[in-house]
């Protein structure tokens, strides 16, 4: 892979991050943008692209046999996040959440897809690896910030828990999205072509306007909800650009993957953090300092990780 087609990669993440930040810096749009911003991704705009990305997916790509290795990766990543903030950082049961978001879940629709086509000419195992982050990592995840956050948490009883976690696709929007996306797709159902266009629509706003509200965190105050030790997003950003992409690599060896599998595989594994990561922290109210950092300094390390991983796999 050449420098200039990773650059175009790279180039609007931090072009709209420092929209955000300057947004911040002028106080365009007030004090309370951010937080309008984020609830506004996280209610509206991401539910819609989720729907919209599951309904058109055939759920039948779970059968590659490449997800396996990339899974392998990114539970091994996870638990070693939550493991770092349980034992060595000793954050609260929803911060480790975050911080296991933070350490395996790849950005892998903005980034991930002009990185596969420029890597590998296309983008096909992008689609298992979207499905498998969004039906299965995603709700536990949201499950854990909700048991930590809420009425779930250590002083509520078991039949409040239960209740709470049955209840949970019905308060969520990101997971209701999910669930109802993923079975239009099963059953074979389409939206009317002018519904169908006015989701795509509001679901595109969900990558830009997190990237501007991951900005505007940039600016003035530190995060309200906390702060983070300089240690512990070094150790999130090594585990995710590091150990996650090895892991994939050692499974996906073990599971004799064709070369091109391979490269996908361990390509994929190497991508940074997602911004979904902050805009969780930032709706559950919990400290934005981890997720923004882990984001930002992830993303500025796979630039090499990427390169390195390219160079010595592909044949």
């Amino acid at each position: 892979m050449t420098l200039e087609p990773l650059l175009s990669s790279f180039v609007p993440i931090w072009a709209l991050t420092a929209v955000g930040y300057l947004v911040g810096r002028t106080g365009l749009l007030g004090e309370q943008a951010e937080a309008v911003l984020g609830r506004f991704v996280f209610h509206v705009a991401m539910p819609a692209a989720l729907f919209t990305m599951l309904a058109g997916a055939p759920l039948g790509s779970f059968a590659n046999p490449s997800v396996p290795a990339f899974a392998a990766g990114t539970l091994v990543a996870s638990l070693l996040g939550w493991a770092a903030a349980r034992w060595l950082f000793d954050r609260r049961p929803a911060d480790r959440a975050i911080s296991a978001m933070a350490a395996g879940y790849v950005n892998s629709a903005n980034l991930g897809i002009p990185v596969a086509v420029q890597v590998l000419g296309d983008a096909s195992f992008i689609g298992p690896v979207l499905l498998f982050q969004v039906l299965l990592v995603t709700p536990v995840i949201l499950t854990a910030l909700d048991l930590g956050t809420g009425g779930g948490g250590a002083g509520a009883g078991p039949g409040r828990r239960l209740s709470r976690l049955l209840g949970m696709p019905l308060r969520n929007p990101v997971i209701l999205a999910s669930a109802l996306g993923a079975g239009c797709s099963a059953l074979g159902w389409q939206l009317p072509t002018a519904l169908a266009h006015s989701c795509s629509l509001l679901g595109g706003a969900g990558v830009p306007t997190a990237l501007i509200t991951l900005g505007l965190s940039l600016h003035g105050r530190p995060a309200t909800t906390g702060s983070s030790r300089r240690a512990e997003v070094g150790v999130v950003v090594l585990t995710k650009n590091l150990i996650q992409p090895l892991v994939a690599l050692a499974v996906g060896g073990l599971l004799e993957l064709s070369d091109r599998q391979l490269l996908a595989v361990v390509l994929c594994s190497a991508l940074p953090t997602a911004q979904n990561v902050f805009v969780f922290a930032r709706e559950y109210g919990l400290s934005t300092v981890l997720p923004r950092n882990a984001v930002l300094c992830s993303t500025l390390l796979s630039m090499v990780t990427l390169s390195v991983v390219d160079w010595t796999l592909t044949p």
